[in-house]
């Protein structure tokens, strides 16, 4: 029986730009409780000052870095389905690894992942085409990366089919539909605002491989990477407490390193 657990915890960060910068401070906080960063692309969110700014701080934290590229929806935060095609897809994804390729290059890092987010996220997790296509921009721009995807869907099965090392990813704090996706955030108990109840469900999906769907199914599942979110009221307050009760558990937190 395995006694010892090892998990990455993730956030994506740099989703302030402009003269919206109500995320950075909030950021700078969250910065030291993680291990990899999810760094927005300019797409959804982010600009570049704020990529820059928010690759030093990683750097300075020595968190790992991650490309978060998403939809060109400033005003939906990239959390609204587009009608794209994969070659659209491909062609966004590989922009923006670029765009903050070449920041953390610049500070004298190295890429250490790519993380598609919100509706690109939701779409590449069931379309098999989309997903490929992101995965093959990534395997194209550097194929020694990770793709971090929704554990167990077609982003995962498309990294493996490309060549690409992929991450199963888990959520903290939303909830699971029977099928293994998450739940809409438009629909009622998507979110997980409790931390004893959020580290409950980590805690399963570490230690048993599994996780109860919001209709009680008990649902198989890989957990290498556990995101927690950094743009909710009590974003800081939630990170620190899961982080907190991982490590009383026992579990090593670490950057994601393939075995």
């Amino acid at each position: 029986m395995k006694t010892s657990y090892t998990l990455d915890m993730n956030c994506d960060l740099g989703e302030s730009y402009g003269a919206y910068q109500t995320m950075i401070n909030s950021d700078e906080a969250i910065l030291p409780l993680i291990t990899s960063a999810n760094i927005a692309c300019g797409f959804h969110a982010g600009d570049p000052a704020v990529m820059r700014m928010t690759v030093e701080r990683a750097m300075a934290h020595q968190v790992a870095m991650g490309a978060h590229p998403g939809l060109p929806d400033l005003q939906g935060f990239g959390r609204r389905p587009m009608e794209i095609t994969p070659r659209e897809a491909y062609d966004m994804v590989v922009y923006q690894i670029g765009a903050l390729d070449a920041f953390v290059r610049a500070s004298g890092g190295h890429l250490h992942h790519v993380k598609p987010h919100g509706a690109l996220y939701n779409m590449a997790a069931a379309h098999a085409k989309l997903a490929e296509a992101i995965a093959e921009a990534v395997y194209q721009v550097q194929p020694e990366l990770y793709l971090y995807g929704l554990a167990g869907s077609e982003l995962i099965v498309a990294a493996q089919r490309v060549g690409v090392r992929g991450v199963n990813e888990v959520f903290a704090d939303r909830t699971y539909r029977s099928d293994g996706r998450l739940t809409p955030r438009s629909q009622e108990g998507a979110l997980i605002e409790r931390p004893e109840e959020a580290l409950a469900q980590v805690i399963r999906m570490i230690k048993d491989s599994v996780v109860i769907s919001t209709d009680g199914t008990s649902l198989p599942i890989i957990a290498d990477t556990v995101c927690i979110h950094g743009d909710g009221t009590h974003a800081l307050t939630f990170a620190q407490e899961i982080r907190r009760m991982l490590e009383a558990e026992g579990v090593t937190l670490t950057a994601y390193q393939a075995k």
